[in-house]
């Protein structure tokens, strides 16, 4: 497939060429994370069946998990309606969707009795493990 097909016209890229993306997992509906895609990482994604965003900070193509081992399987891509951001329904191998080492990116949650964000999901392995 080409990055060139015509339902990649339909998305409203910014003045980057990206768009947002939002991670949901099948299932649970939790939110696990938020990137962004590229033409060629939407239209990857679509060929592999599995996650593969746009890194903002390396610059390049990332597979979800190519690292971690923690695969994004892609089950639904859904566009919004003003057609300028992208839903992932994704089942999340191994659970651990955050290089936190947390089930989702998501795990910090504003206590207004605290005035401050409080940690409210445990890690479940530690990122030394998974990242080499």
């Amino acid at each position: 497939m080409s990055a060139n097909a015509k339902w990649l016209n339909k998305v409203k890229w910014d003045e980057h060429g990206l768009v947002p993306v939002i991670a949901q997992e099948v299932g649970t509906n939790d939110v696990l994370m938020f990137a962004w895609m590229n033409r060629e990482a939407l239209a990857r994604t679509v060929e592999m069946g599995e996650a593969v965003y746009w890194s903002r900070s390396r610059k390049k193509l990332w597979h979800k998990g190519e690292e971690s081992g923690h695969i994004q399987k892609v089950h639904e891509i859904r566009l919004d309606c003003d057609e300028d951001v992208v839903l992932l329904k994704v089942e999340q191998t191994g659970g651990i969707a955050c290089h936190t080492g947390r089930h989702s990116c998501f795990f910090q949650k504003f206590e207004g009795t605290a005035g401050d964000w409080q940690s409210v999901d445990s890690v479940l392995k530690d990122p030394a493990s998974i990242y080499k």
